[in-house]
């Protein structure tokens, strides 16, 4: 049975924006459900909560709407003894209880200009709303959602789905949109990026959610990093050459620019390292999204992610008029980017790199987090609707025979990033299931599937049906029943 358990005041009104139609179609009611009907069996052997979060507007925007400026909702399966529960909240940010009161947005987009918000500022304390929308993890067992452009982080509840508020270790320029928890450890890993010198700052946070560690890393102006990585005793920051234009940052205006003749710089520290201690390496000029993984060999650092071989593409030829531009910043086959690999010499100072990958744009890795900042064999990332920032499919690349394996969501079917379940037990790094949520757009209904991670082309194990239709999404998390406290 689905329960509604809040009704949120909703003033968006139906229009044609590419994405709040379709697959991108936002949802307004909560639910609560654990009458969901299954296809096939949920494995037994699986004890854990996936968590998505999603772009979901309520209101209309105040100038040109972004897809990611949407507000934050949060999508979890709670899967035991072979049955599922189904949640999902609004993240009450103060930014969306602030649109509540009024009825009405009171914030620009990321696309907007300043003078337009109806509150000053900028960020998670200005003009642009901090929705919390953006990517999710678990730590220290809570939910931990966060924003594209360095917001609050916000904390919820993995059972009830209730925000618990601010993360109360979080700077004043916020945090990045990826922390990184280390499973080993139990640490969340951290950075944040602003207008102002020193432009970025990294942090440790102990598995007890108390800040341990927090120090600035000066880089030579305002940049626009985005996800970063680490190992069992580094951390890796990168500095990329796209980033805001300087002349029109006095004017408030975020406009990214790409300089090809650029290096893309990386720095690396020790995980508990002072500023003095980072050393920093030069690499061929691209973007780069998301980071894979990153592991030690011997006197080198081995980093792994994607590679952007077009980080500012032109705009869609056939993309609905007036966001042709949009459109290209964000489909996987405009900027393609292809799985890659850096490796840095710590003694010589020497950086090599080489594409792992060209098969077809691949992006939004995942892992074995058992693995993550170790030596490592299988990567699960997602390929893309030609044209659209929808996920259509999943690849497995077995980064030690160079194959690589696809399974197809099939015909007007959307997926999200689809993060890694390990057995109890396991035999082997790839002994598990991947999970995500499907949109199908023919059946008009949404799903959770479970692919045995060995052999993701045939096809999922089992689908539980959602008890609604949710919005196509991007970044999620799997959490054990150990890692939520329960």
């Amino acid at each position: 049975m689905a329960t509604r358990v809040d009704q949120v005041k909703v003033t968006l009104e139906p229009n044609d924006h590419p994405y709040r139609n379709g697959a991108w179609t936002p949802v307004f009611e909560e639910l609560d459900s654990d009458d969901l009907e299954v296809i096939g069996d949920i494995p037994a052997d699986i004890d854990g909560l996936y968590v998505r979060n999603t772009e979901n507007p309520v209101h209309d925007s105040i100038g040109r709407y972004h897809p990611f400026d949407g507000d934050g909702m949060i999508h979890t399966i709670r899967l035991q003894n072979g049955k599922a529960t189904y949640r999902n909240r609004f993240v009450r940010t103060e930014g969306f209880e602030a649109e509540q009161a009024e009825g009405g947005p009171l914030w620009i987009g990321i696309m907007g200009n300043p003078s337009e918000s109806k509150r000053p500022g900028w960020g998670a304390h200005g003009s642009v709303k901090d929705s919390s929308s953006t990517d999710v993890v678990v730590h220290a067992g809570a939910i931990l959602s966060t924003f594209y452009q360095c917001g609050e982080g916000y904390r919820l509840d993995p059972d009830t789905l209730e925000t618990l508020g601010k993360a109360d270790w979080v700077p004043e320029d916020g945090i990045s949109a990826h922390p990184k928890v280390d499973e080993a450890t139990g640490e969340l890993l951290f950075f944040n990026y602003s207008t102002k010198p020193p432009y970025l700052h990294y942090g440790v946070v102990g598995p007890d959610n108390q800040l341990k560690h927090f120090i600035p890393i000066a880089l030579p102006g305002p940049r626009l990093p985005h996800d970063m990585a680490f190992t069992a005793n580094f951390a890796i920051f990168n500095d990329c050459p796209l980033y805001w234009k300087e002349d029109l940052l006095d004017r408030g205006l975020r406009i990214p620019a790409y300089h090809p003749d650029m290096p893309t710089r990386f720095g690396i520290l020790p995980r508990m390292g002072q500023p003095e201690e980072i050393k920093w390496f030069e690499a061929k000029p691209t973007y780069v999204l998301h980071w894979a993984n990153a592991f030690e060999d011997g006197d080198e650092i081995v980093l792994d992610g994607y590679f952007q071989n077009d980080p500012v593409p032109p705009p869609l030829t056939d993309f609905p008029a007036g966001y042709e531009s949009m459109g290209a910043s964000i489909d996987l086959h405009s900027f393609k980017p292809e799985l890659h690999r850096w490796r840095f010499n710590l003694k010589t100072g020497e950086t090599n790199e080489e594409t792992l990958f060209d098969d077809y744009p691949v992006e939004f890795g995942m892992i074995n987090e058992q693995y993550a900042g170790q030596p490592y064999r299988y990567v699960y990332s997602v390929t893309g609707e030609p044209g659209w920032f929808l996920f259509t499919g999943l690849t497995k690349h077995d980064l030690e025979t160079g194959k690589a394996e696809h399974y197809g969501f099939g015909e007007h079917r959307f997926g999200s990033e689809a993060p890694f379940i390990p057995r109890a037990n396991p035999r082997s790094e790839d002994d598990g299931y991947l999970i995500s949520f499907i949109t199908d757009m023919a059946l008009d209904r949404s799903e959770c599937i479970i692919i045995d991670a060995r052999n993701i082309s045939a096809g999922p194990v089992c689908t539980i049906i959602l008890p609604h239709r949710i919005s196509s999404g991007t970044h999620a998390t799997w959490a054990s029943a150990e890692q939520i406290g329960q």
